[in-house]
């Protein structure tokens, strides 16, 4: 099996709550050994964003 080529460039994207609950959504029909780590990061942002009034 061919491994993937890993890219640390960082993307940043600007959703919605509603748009960002339809990716966690999405991401929970995959196998979750795929994407668990991808969840956890993305709620680990989102919730720090949520949090904090300045943003």
């Amino acid at each position: 099996m061919q491994e993937r080529e890993t890219n640390k460039s960082l993307v940043h994207f600007q959703l919605t709550l509603d748009e960002a609950n339809l990716i966690f959504k999405a991401l929970g029909q995959m196998p979750f050994s795929e994407v668990y780590e991808l969840i956890g990061k993305l709620n680990e942002q989102a919730n720090q964003q949520l949090q904090s009034p300045n943003k």
